[in-house]
């Protein structure tokens, strides 16, 4: 398997990694409707999914996805037990991994806040089962809402 080496603040950045890194995402529903982001950075670049990013070094996969979904939409949740996992592995044109991430999607409960989309999302909304079916949203959030939730 090749993997490119580049300078270290793309590897801090997660692009052509030396190894894989661990990130969350909390599934969020509040009034019969999911919490999704509309991602503004690669990898899943403007696709809507599950909110959530790297967990820091320290933290608990809870704390991470309660930071995370905080950052991401400024809603505060209570992050319970992982339900999904997932590879997320993308590569170059010359089949160098310009992305590795393993993915723990833990169930969140909606505590308080307005969505408020940070910085690093393009957009952050409550999405109900019939309006999947018009973003563009990410083949593992659907399939993961689909397969543990029968939602969409």
């Amino acid at each position: 398997m090749n993997t490119k080496l580049d300078p270290s603040d793309e590897q801090e950045a997660g692009i052509y990694p030396r190894h894989p890194r661990v990130a969350v995402g909390a599934v969020v529903f509040h009034e019969d409707r999911i919490l999704l982001a509309r991602r503004g950075q690669a990898p899943s670049l403007d696709n809507w999914a599950i909110p959530g990013g790297k967990v820091r070094l320290g933290e608990t996969l809870q704390q991470a996805a309660e930071r995370e979904i905080h950052e991401e939409t400024g809603l505060v949740i209570r992050a319970a037990d992982p339900i999904y996992t997932f590879d997320h592995v993308d590569r170059d044109e010359n089949g160098n991994i310009r992305y590795h991430y393993v993915i723990v999607d833990l169930l969140g409960e909606y505590v308080s806040g307005q969505i408020v989309p940070g910085d690093d999302v393009l957009d952050a909304r409550w999405i109900s089962a019939s309006e999947l079916g018009q973003l563009k949203v990410s083949p593992k959030t659907l399939e993961l809402l689909k397969e543990l939730f029968e939602f969409g």
